[in-house]
């Protein structure tokens, strides 16, 4: 999954070498909190959010194959 999400955000910033995934456990799901250079925070939420929530979608997708529960955390 961190890998997936890594690979998803570096392809929509302009600084790729600043992405870091980091994964949490927490009771029953993983959290996965995305942190991107300050300048590409637009490009990762998108118009309205619609980009982030792409994002969640495909993670919680692939998840589902998994058998686990996540969700993705855009953080500065």
């Amino acid at each position: 999954m961190r890998d997936l999400i890594t690979v998803l955000a570096k392809a929509l910033v302009d600084h790729p070498e600043d992405v870091v995934v980091s994964e949490v456990e927490e009771k029953d799901e993983i959290v996965y909190r995305l942190s991107v250079h300050p300048s590409d925070m637009g490009k990762v939420i998108g118009k309205q959010g619609r980009i982030a929530k792409a994002l969640r979608t495909v993670v919680t997708s692939a998840a589902v194959k998994h058998n686990k529960r996540v969700s993705v955390e855009i953080v500065s």
